[in-house]
């Protein structure tokens, strides 16, 4: 695969990349992708908490949880191919107008969760419409983070990739606290306010989100290396099948590489929130808080991590925050087992900080895998490749329950190998990178 892509606004002189233009930018894309992450977070947060006694409630508590997480395991089912679509569009006609669909996409998917009738009211069709909800989340997603990382990067000079990068991934930690918070506030309305409608507030707050995300994504525009692109005719007739066709070993690296990052993340939230309050009978408020606390740390870790990246490699970053997690993987879930609020919040806060070491540079890692013609629909087929395999872990995890009597060693021991894997695509990945040619306008960041 070539390692370099001559791109001209001129003959063959490489575009002007203006620094001021990245941060405007990645601000832009910071702000769309924390309120698609709040959605999706939100979601998985209700897996835990409501959706399995209100919209499975024929089923006994356990098969009830199982479905409730069958369900948000749909929504990454369905982001390859949302990857798949978006990324034809990202690569075919531009970066800007997928980005513009998935947030409408995602945004009203999530606010009509809101409105839905429980399986009280309208029976079986309860649960299949939260499934056919989740799957629009789940195709919008799919195209989401790959087009934010991409047009961020494709802004940013070279040498500045992976902190406008990092500030992409901060919408992730913002998300947390957004979506986490929203469900402390509602969860402190009485148990029937909150079953009744209590816990519809937070997703109903998508509708005025989506509005103030959709004004700020009409303002961004496309980028440089986009538009050489298409000015030299070299974009690609079906970048999918060609990311398949040419660069398969990367995409497999792409996908290693983001595991830890997605699946990692669920294994300390989603499954971690269920686990404390329906296994350990911990209450249901300790576990929320405490991802709160974890995405204010988070959002250090990030930033540093960005930097940390552009002097030593994303390669690099993404193989240590590998390493160190799973070496921590078992540590954290004996902490959490311990079923003290101070310890488990220690160990949620530890877990996520160690998480967002290789996190925090999927973005800049992901993006120089793959080049310019090929970038958004590689970049978002690995990220959600990686999320489709990995958004099923709560699941295993809670039915690895019943095989481990209620013991959280088979939650420690799924975190510890997708941690490894990805200390593996950190290692490949950084011998792998490739670079744009590009020229630094004047007005670059400072």
């Amino acid at each position: 695969m070539t390692t370099s892509h001559s791109l001209s606004p001129g003959a063959d002189a490489p575009p002007v990349i203006s620094g001021k233009d990245a941060g405007k930018i990645a601000r832009a894309a910071f702000v769309g992708t924390a309120l698609e992450w709040y959605d999706y977070y939100l979601f998985g947060t209700a897996a835990a908490l409501v959706f399995n006694r209100l919209f499975f409630t024929n089923m006994d508590p356990t098969a009830a949880l199982l479905a409730s997480f069958a369900t948000f395991g749909v929504g990454f089912a369905a982001r390859p191919l949302g990857a798949m679509i978006f990324g034809y569009i990202g690569d075919r006609y531009g970066r800007r107008p997928a980005l513009l669909m998935t947030i409408v996409m995602i945004g009203a998917a999530t606010a009509f969760i809101g409105l839905l009738p429980d399986f009280g009211s309208i029976g079986l069709a309860a649960p299949i419409l939260l499934a056919v909800l989740r799957l629009v989340q789940g195709l919008a997603v799919g195209g989401e983070w790959g087009g934010a990382v991409t047009m961020a990067v494709e802004h940013a000079p070279v040498e500045k990739r992976g902190r406008y990068a990092a500030l992409v991934q901060v919408g992730s930690p913002v998300a947390t606290l957004l979506a986490s918070g929203a469900f402390s506030l509602v969860l402190l309305f009485p148990s029937e306010a909150f079953d009744a409608w209590g816990w519809r507030i937070p997703f109903l707050a998508a509708f005025p989100m989506l509005g103030i995300a959709l004004w700020i994504r009409l303002k961004v525009e496309e980028s440089p290396i986009f538009k050489d692109l298409l000015a030299q005719g070299e974009t690609s007739k079906v970048p999918a099948f060609e990311v398949f066709r040419h660069a398969a070993g990367r995409l497999l690296v792409a996908v290693l590489a983001a595991l830890l990052g997605v699946g990692g993340f669920y294994m300390i939230t989603t499954f971690a929130v269920s686990y404390g309050s329906n296994t350990l009978k911990v209450d249901r408020n300790v576990m929320v808080n405490a991802t709160l606390v974890a995405a204010v740390a988070q959002i250090g870790v990030t930033f540093l991590m960005g930097r940390l990246a552009e002097k030593i490699g994303p390669g690099k970053v993404t193989m240590w925050g590998g390493i160190i997690s799973a070496l921590a993987a078992f540590p954290l879930f004996a902490l959490i087992d311990t079923k003290s609020p101070l310890l488990i919040t220690l160990a949620i806060t530890v877990g996520i900080m160690l998480i967002a070491v290789a996190y925090a540079v999927n973005g800049a890692l992901l993006t120089e895998l793959f080049p310019p013609k090929l970038r958004y629909s590689g970049v978002a087929l690995g990220y959600n490749i990686a999320g489709a395999t990995s958004g099923f872990m709560p699941l295993l995890a809670t039915a690895m329950l019943g095989v481990s009597g209620n013991q959280s060693w088979g939650a420690a021991l799924i975190l510890a190998i997708i941690s490894l894997l990805t200390a593996v695509g950190g290692f490949l990945g950084e011998r792998l990178r490739v670079q744009d040619k590009q020229l630094v306008g004047d007005n670059s960041a400072r």
